[in-house]
């Protein structure tokens, strides 16, 4: 059934293909972004390019003023960006305290005042070592949660909760998308650096996909 829903886009391949699983659906979609204070813009940038391309109403909101109260993070503070897989326990330095407990209160309370009857975010099987804002009973709670928050029940949906990364990017390009027009790398340069998490599993993904990655690597 076709109904209004907000997704939570930071301009990533994951939330990239929530964004456009929503539009298969059928559904309304309201796309909102956060600059947290985050080492760079380059996702929320790409955000804003497909936003527009694609006819989708996108407000980026600035929250960077809750840095500070949350420390610690190699995304958000001065700490050298860990590079491996999120297998590694090197990797727990990028997480952001709360961070999804936040951004998806934030994002409910744009889905009451907008009249939507879901939020959407990409937490899938591949954070759930490192994340724990990206686990199953999380995503569970908070659903529970924001369907008592308000007079108006909002539904937290997570469409690749139990798939990794490899099957994201697989529903991805049966949608025909292209991932050029999406940011994944921690560090905000001209080129991704092919070595920090988030591009060690974007590249595991496209190989294990039999594709090539369209965004240009150092590395």
């Amino acid at each position: 059934m076709s109904q209004k829903v907000v997704v939570i886009y930071s301009g990533g391949m994951d939330s990239f293909t929530v964004l456009n699983k929503a539009l298969e659906q059928g559904h309304e979609v309201s796309a909102l972004s956060f600059n947290y204070g985050q080492r760079h813009v380059r996702e929320l940038d790409v955000a804003a390019k497909v936003c527009e391309a694609l006819n989708i109403a996108h407000k980026i909101v600035d929250i960077t003023a809750i840095n500070t109260l949350l420390a610690g993070s190699s995304l958000t503070d001065d700490i050298e960006i860990p590079e491996g897989h999120y297998e590694e326990s090197s990797m727990k330095s990028t997480v952001v305290p709360n961070r999804n407990m936040i951004l998806l209160s934030l994002a409910i309370g744009y889905a009451v005042s907008e009249g939507a009857n879901a939020v959407y975010y990409g937490a899938h099987s591949g954070d759930h070592a490192i994340y724990p804002d990206c686990r199953p009973e999380f995503v569970r709670q908070m659903n529970v949660v924001s369907q008592l928050a308000n007079y108006e029940p909002v539904e937290v949906v997570a469409p690749y909760l139990d798939v990794d990364k490899n099957a994201i990017l697989a529903d991805g390009l049966r949608m025909e998308l292209n991932y050029a027009d999406t940011w994944t790398c921690y560090n905000g340069r001209d080129k991704a650096c092919g070595k920090c998490g988030a591009c060690v599993e974007r590249l595991e993904a496209f190989a294990a996909n039999g594709v090539t990655d369209p965004l240009p690597y150092e590395a």
